[in-house]
């Protein structure tokens, strides 16, 4: 079936009936940012592992393999149909920590990446700055120069840089990075992507950007739920992780090269991991084909996320709260937004807990309140979640 934003804009709209367990029709779930409503495929999927396991046993693995590459396609296709290795894992910190595992950092001990970057690269960076790197932090305001002062900050001695393609705590989109690419490629580093907040909310494209490693992740607008996480490798990728999994060298189970180093598998081996629960990608595998079947496809969706975007905004502006309590992070066209609006409150996590007493999933990250639509949201929905925000701020002045 072939939506349109403007079935999609009724009430219910028509997706709504598709997620019948999690009744997105009679719930205002503003998490769309965070945590998506998964659609009733994704059950019949989990059920398919569990019978697969229970048919096959050990011998499960086969079909577990029709699921990866369907999923494995299934980010290919949302990452612009980019070429490379993709491989999956459980999160993206396991990812991550591969990807900095095969960097030199004997030889380039830099890391440059910015204050706005979600925990997963935060907390890890932070914590190897402590004893083993230089890390450099680039304020990510503002956001419309970030990529270029990115860009300034690479030198001979960087490892890599580290910058999200849409902010997780603003949701603004960070334009102009292939200058970081270029960058990166002139002094030798490598470049890490985290994409997380584009796929399935912004069109995510490597044009410009052909060496670089990326992150992302099914949890958020993808509708995959926990354990699909992907890290796309450049072509041709030599690079030997330290930290690394038994399926890493699957294909060569001797456990030693010629050269007498650990060996490497080929394409999305060289950063795979270990034994994980494959339900994950049951699940997702169905969720994917779901999204075919319906029509929701990256251009699509960046359509709809405009149009449930833009409208929180305009209803918050319309409003006229004190911009004291709560007010726009940014105000800007729908271009520069990605999947959420965030507004800027002292007091974001209270509201947070008095929204949830209305009925008003959202959240909050430090002073930022975030509401993140989804496609199977009206706009009556949508309306009426800000509209209880301006209630819950006028009665707590009163």
């Amino acid at each position: 079936m072939t939506h349109s934003l403007p079935t999609l804009r009724d009430s219910p709209n028509s997706l709504a009936a598709h997620y019948s367990a999690f009744r997105v029709d009679e719930r205002l779930l503003l998490t769309g940012h965070s945590h998506q409503a998964w659609p009733d495929v994704g059950f019949d999927g989990q059920k398919q592992a569990w019978l697969d396991a229970a048919e096959y046993a050990d011998g499960k693995w086969s079909a577990v393999s029709e699921r990866v590459d369907r999923v494995t396609e299934g980010f290919r296709q949302l990452m612009g149909v980019c070429s490379g290795d993709l491989t999956l894992d459980t999160n993206t910190h396991a990812l991550v920590v591969r990807f900095l595992s095969a960097l030199p950092f004997r030889e380039r001990p830099r890391v440059v990446t910015t204050d706005g970057e979600f925990h997963s690269i935060r907390r890890q960076l932070d914590r190897l700055a402590e004893d083993y790197i230089e890390l450099i932090k680039v304020p990510a305001e503002p956001v419309t120069t970030l990529a270029e002062r990115v860009a300034a900050e690479v030198d001979e001695r960087t490892a890599c840089a580290m910058v999200s393609s849409v902010l997780f705590g603003t949701g603004l989109v960070v334009p102009g990075l292939s200058v970081v690419s270029d960058a990166c490629m002139a002094h030798g580093a490598e470049m890490l992507v985290d994409a997380y907040h584009s796929l399935g909310a912004v069109p995510f494209s490597l044009e410009g950007m052909e060496r670089a490693f990326v992150v992302g992740g099914g949890y958020k607008y993808l509708q995959l739920g926990e354990g699909n996480c992907v890290l796309r490798v450049p072509p041709d990728c030599a690079l030997r992780p330290a930290i690394t999994g038994w399926f890493a060298e699957f294909a060569v189970l001797d456990g030693v090269s010629a050269r007498g180093e650990v060996p490497y598998g080929e394409g999305s081996a060289r950063f795979a991991g270990s034994t994980y629960d494959p339900a994950s990608q049951y699940r997702a595998a169905a969720v994917m084909e779901f999204f075919e079947r319906e029509g929701l496809a990256p251009a699509f969706l960046r359509t709809v996320s405009q149009h449930q975007v833009g409208l929180l905004a305009s209803t918050f502006q319309n409003l006229d709260l004190d911009p004291s309590v709560v007010r726009l992070v940014h105000d800007v066209g729908p271009e520069a937004r990605g999947g959420f609006l965030a507004l800027h409150a002292p007091t974001a996590g209270q509201l947070v807990t008095s929204l949830l007493e209305q009925g008003v999933r959202t959240d909050s990250r430090g002073t930022s309140l975030r509401f993140g639509p989804a496609p199977y949201l009206s706009d009556r929905q949508l309306v009426q979640a800000i509209e209880t925000l301006g209630e819950v701020v006028r009665d707590s002045r009163d």
